[in-house]
């Protein structure tokens, strides 16, 4: 699955030790999702979303080999 993460982390100028925080999970996790090691769960993509004001399809994207 794609993500936009690191992107809207930049844009909205936070680490991914600040966006971990806000959605209560490790700063592992959130390089994990990014690095596409790990694909959250609807509660935790939601969350993250919601962080960043955006629609979760803005920020995650299914790829043809998902």
């Amino acid at each position: 699955m794609k993500n936009y993460i690191k992107i809207e982390r930049a844009r909205h100028n936070f680490t991914q030790g600040d966006l971990a925080e806000k959605v209560g999970v490790s700063r592992q996790t959130i390089n994990s999702i990014e690095t596409k090691r790990y694909i959250p769960s609807a509660v935790l993509a939601l969350k993250i979303a919601q962080i960043f004001n955006i629609p979760v399809e803005n920020l995650f994207e299914l790829e043809d080999d998902d």
